[in-house]
């Protein structure tokens, strides 16, 4: 009897000094650990503000973050002073992660659409560097509607959004290239963007 006793104790002793092991295995902490954000030494616990890496963040949270209606107008083509003409009646998103995409009214088989990337300079102040990406000539008077294959185009903007956050101005300069990197066309000029809501309708936009 006594031999049996002294086994079976002696089962549920090497059962308990094995379970810490098992838990640590399992992704618990074989002792207690406090987190890594409490320290006594301060006091009472305290909520911590993360950093933000936006330093120009408004307090009315408008930003160009969004979708908007722009409209292009150039005033100089190659260096040269020209009538005010709208080269492009675009819609564009601003994304958070600072990144923009456009599309630009010209034939979708010449290419349409075109990528960016934007900083904010300061409290109303942004640029941004486009890049519409090896499209077709446009406008063209090809039989076909294609026009011939071209080189990238670089936009850049500079941009100040007005205080209620909902419409833009600013100045632009484009130039494309050819296929052997050299200049096509270039212009610049100004812009002006109208944020588009879950308000805006096709008259809103059509026409501008």
């Amino acid at each position: 009897m006594n031999l049996k006793v002294s086994m079976t104790l002696g089962l549920v002793a090497l059962a308990i000094s094995a379970v810490p092991a098992a838990l640590g295995q399992c992704g618990m902490p074989a002792k207690a650990v406090k987190p890594a954000a409490w320290h006594p030494e301060y006091g009472a616990p305290r909520l911590v503000r993360t950093a933000d890496d936006d330093p120009f963040r408004r307090e009315d949270g408008k930003s160009m973050v969004g979708m908007w209606h722009v409209i292009f107008t150039a005033n100089t083509s190659k260096g040269a002073s020209i009538p005010p003409t709208v080269i492009d009646n675009a819609l564009a998103v601003w994304h958070s992660d600072r990144t923009e995409i456009m599309n630009s009214v010209r034939p979708p088989q010449d290419g349409n659409f075109c990528l960016g990337v934007w900083e904010q300079l300061d409290r109303s102040h942004y640029f941004l560097n486009h890049f519409p990406w090896y499209a077709n000539e446009f406008p063209n008077a090809n039989p076909s509607g294609i026009g011939d294959a071209q080189g990238p185009t670089q936009i850049r903007e500079w941009i100040k959004l007005d205080p209620d956050g909902d419409r833009f101005t600013g100045t632009f300069q484009l130039d494309a290239y050819d296929l052997s990197n050299n200049i096509l066309a270039s212009f610049t000029g100004t812009l002006a963007g109208t944020r588009i809501t879950t308000s805006t309708k096709e008259k809103d936009l059509v026409g501008h």
